[in-house]
């Protein structure tokens, strides 16, 4: 018997359509400046920690192997067919930002717009519909 913490996941999924439109917001309104830079840093990284709470509470809700690192809870659900490799290997390349917006924050880029940006409300909106129909068929709803 699986236990999904569904309130939960439903709250991620949830905040997930804010951070979509904040991104085409962000896209829309692009002028270089630094607030928007650290504006967009902010999108990038919790649309990363949502994408990861998310997958970490799949994991969890149906005894899926154990993560050794972000990038590999996406790995995870990819292997095991959440989404297809389509939606996977941007939200890999998404994941991989965690460092660097975390840890060598100094060094960033801040000018420029992050092309996973203009890419984030189709790919989150997939990743939702995903995640949604792969609940569904696990619990047999």
């Amino acid at each position: 018997m699986y236990y999904l913490n569904r309130e939960q996941l439903e709250k991620c999924l949830n905040f997930l359509p804010v951070l979509m439109g904040a991104s085409e917001q962000m896209a829309q309104q692009w002028d270089g400046s630094l607030l928007r830079g650290l504006a967009q840093e902010r999108i990038l990284h919790l649309s990363i920690e949502t994408v990861t709470d998310i997958g970490s509470l799949l994991i969890d809700g149906f005894l899926m192997r154990d993560a050794s690192s972000y990038e590999d809870i996406v790995e995870i659900l990819l292997g095991e067919n959440v989404f297809p490799r389509e939606i996977g290997e941007p939200l890999i390349e998404l994941v991989k930002l965690r460092k660097p917006l975390v840890q060598d924050y100094t060094e960033l880029d801040r000018e420029g717009l992050h092309p996973l940006i203009r890419q984030l409300p189709a790919l989150l909106k997939e990743f939702t519909s995903c995640v949604r129909e792969f609940v569904r068929k696990e619990l047999g709803e």
